[in-house]
């Protein structure tokens, strides 16, 4: 049939949306099974764990969820008898759950938890506690036995302090402990160090010479593997030690991509190595790919595995010769898979469906000149196989932009983005400079330029595409949340580019960011923009907020009623603006919502209100 851009119908409901395969939250060998976390939706968000014998083994109403540094991560780990450990999205405690049991509390009420690590038997975290003023935050040691529960002093304390830690890895012989710590100043992605501590020690710790540490791994009491970005790029690298003294230091398998990421989140990891010293790891240029790297002999071998991950990898678990992979693909849906690098193969363990290319269209890696240099984007075209537009008539486009803003997309096959496509609107999804994935060069171009380099890569790949014959320019629509949100403001108050936007908990003046955002961002914007007070000018002359009265377009503003990143008094500040000039807009607040949707029925308003506004702005009448 022949129909408007916009306004063909598809089968990609909302409601379908959030019932696309769950994201996966981490992943375990635990005895003879798999275990893994996964999202779901229709109940409030919730975490569960489930197994490879299809069992949940973390029942209704219990969630596993860290809220350490506000994002969290690493919210469960499970012993080889199926024993699970996991921090309470409720109260933040660490509960232990035998299989069959009910779980019991092993941490006291108050600090808060993550990065759940097994080691050696042992149980550590990364503990944050928000009550004292200044914050304190800590690698602990949590006895199993319960001892805690009523008694925070029974918490082994390793290591403590104001600053920022994550990625606690004891040593094989269990007398050393390996971390990562960021002093708060800088994100971790600017400048963290790598440090060592004895086991019981003074509390004295060794610092290495590191530029953005990531991942410390240990291959055997003298050798320690870790990632740094020292060269331009995250590559993994050896330390040769003698106690908490290195000896040598070198590379390994150094390559033109990065093994490591923006740190938000403490359950990543982006390589492990195996019980022979192999090592699976992932390589990011643009997109993802796994590789096998041997280290021994004179020069390294790497292999490219045959795993379909393009895109938000994670080398979660291994075991003997096979590896836990989770991510997504342009070819298939979110999924986690094992590997066996010795058999060559490869098993879906769940997800990983197979996308149809006639309803959901392969991400074309695509590059525009910009003013600061190249612009990388995956371009994401209209597909609906019983559908097609008048003759002559060039789609709308929607034009995402990514939060962070030190984060990273890559071209997968996306059911969320065939909601749109399948009705015949594009969606071009850009990584502006500032994002990771093409090295520290690109990387820092946002450094004190933020609300300029990021607008100008907007812009510039909005433009280029329009100017090749792809998207219509009349009807481009910028839609981004919190970092992504404030991409999309700056760049209405530039004008000109779109003809609309949509900004999901977006930030609206950075002088309010600085005072209300938490402890983890509460100096980002001293890289991105400037130190108060110094940069107080740039601050107001940035924000959108001192420039509502040139937005001429119309805007949707969605909010998260419990977000403490960005709270609501920052769309509400350009609602207020907008409303007073009679500008056409919507403000949509969702209780119980943080920063992020995670409610089933917070993404389908969310999704259903978006499209209702685009045919309003575009001029057709869509399907929902």
């Amino acid at each position: 049939m022949t129909q408007p851009y916009g306004s063909w119908p598809s089968p990609f409901s909302a409601a379908h949306i959030t019932r696309a395969p769950a994201r996966i939250e981490g992943a375990r060998f635990v005895g003879d099974e798999i275990w893994w976390g996964e999202s779901v939706p229709s109940q409030g968000g919730r975490v569960t764990v489930r197994s490879s014998s299809d069992q949940e083994m973390l029942p209704a109403p219990w969630s596993a969820r860290s809220r350490v540094h506000e994002y969290g991560g690493g919210a469960w780990t499970a012993s080889d008898d199926g024993t699970l450990y996991f921090v309470g999205a409720a109260d933040q405690r660490v509960y232990r759950m035998p299989i069959g049991a009910e779980p019991v509390a092993l941490t006291a009420p108050g600090p808060q938890h993550g990065g759940l690590t097994l080691q050696h038997g042992r149980l550590f975290a990364v503990r944050e506690d928000l009550r004292p003023d200044p914050h304190l935050r800590a690698i602990v040691e949590i006895p199993v036995d319960g001892s805690a529960a009523d008694d925070e002093s029974a918490v082994q304390v390793h290591v403590s302090g104001s600053a920022f830690f994550a990625h606690p890895a004891l040593s094989p012989d269990q007398t050393r402990i390996a971390f990562v710590e960021w002093s708060g100043r800088r994100m971790p992605w600017e400048q963290a160090l790598l440090r060592m501590a004895r086991i019981g020690g003074d509390g004295f710790a060794e610092t290495i010479r590191t530029r953005a540490a990531l991942q410390p791994e240990w291959v055997s009491a003298d050798e320690l593997l870790h990632l740094d970005d020292e060269d331009g790029r995250w590559n993994i690298h050896r330390l040769h030690l003698d106690g908490l003294d290195v000896l040598r230091k070198d590379a390994v398998a150094a390559a033109d991509a990065d093994t490591g990421g923006g740190l938000w989140v403490l359950g990543n990891r982006w390589y492990r190595p195996l019980d022979d010293g192999r090592i699976v790891s992932v390589r990011t240029n643009g997109s993802d790919e796994i590789v096998l790297i041997d280290p021994h002999g004179e020069s390294a071998r790497v292999d490219l595995l045959a795993l379909p991950v393009t895109a938000g990898a994670s080398v979660d678990d291994v075991r003997g010769s096979r590896a836990l992979i989770s991510g997504s693909g342009s070819r298939v849906g979110q999924g986690l898979w094992c590997v066996d690098v010795d058999a060559s193969t490869v098993t879906t363990v769940v997800g990983g469906d197979d996308a149809d290319p006639a309803w959901i269209p392969r991400a074309r890696a695509v590059s525009f000149d910009g003013p600061h240099g190249t612009v990388h984007a995956f371009d994401y075209r209209p597909a609906n196989p019983d559908a097609s537009a008048p003759a002559g008539e060039l789609p709308p486009y929607i034009v995402m932009v990514h939060g962070g803003p030190t984060a990273h997309v890559a071209g997968a096959a996306s059911t969320a983005y065939a909601y749109w496509t399948s009705r015949g609107i594009g969606v071009l999804d850009v990584n502006y400079g500032g994002s990771t994935g093409y090295g520290r060069a690109y990387r820092e171009r946002l450094n004190g330029q933020w609300g300029v380099v990021d607008v100008d890569d907007v812009i510039a790949a909005a433009r280029g595409l329009a100017e090749s014959g792809v998207a219509d320019p009349r009807r481009i629509a910028i839609r981004g949340g919190s970092a992504g949100g404030w991409t999309v403001l700056c760049a209405l108050v530039r004008g000109g580019a779109f003809a609309a936007g949509i900004s999901r908990y977006g930030v609206a003046d950075l002088r309010m960011l600085a005072a209300e955002t938490h402890d983890f961002e509460k100096h980002y914007l001293d890289g991105l923009v400037g130190p108060l007070p110094e940069a107080d000018e740039i601050y107001r002359e940035r924000s959108p907020l001192s420039h509502a009265d040139r937005i001429d377009v119309p805007v949707l503003l969605e909010q998260g009623e419990d977000d403490r990143v960005v709270p609501p008094s920052q769309s509400e500040a350009i609602r207020d603006a907008l409303a007073a000039r009679g500008v056409p807009h919507e403000y949509v607040l969702f209780p119980g919502e943080g920063h992020g949707f995670r409610r089933a029925e917070t993404m389908i308003t969310s999704l259903e209100t978006e499209l209702r506004f685009l045919g309003r702005v575009f001029g057709f009448e869509p399907e929902l």
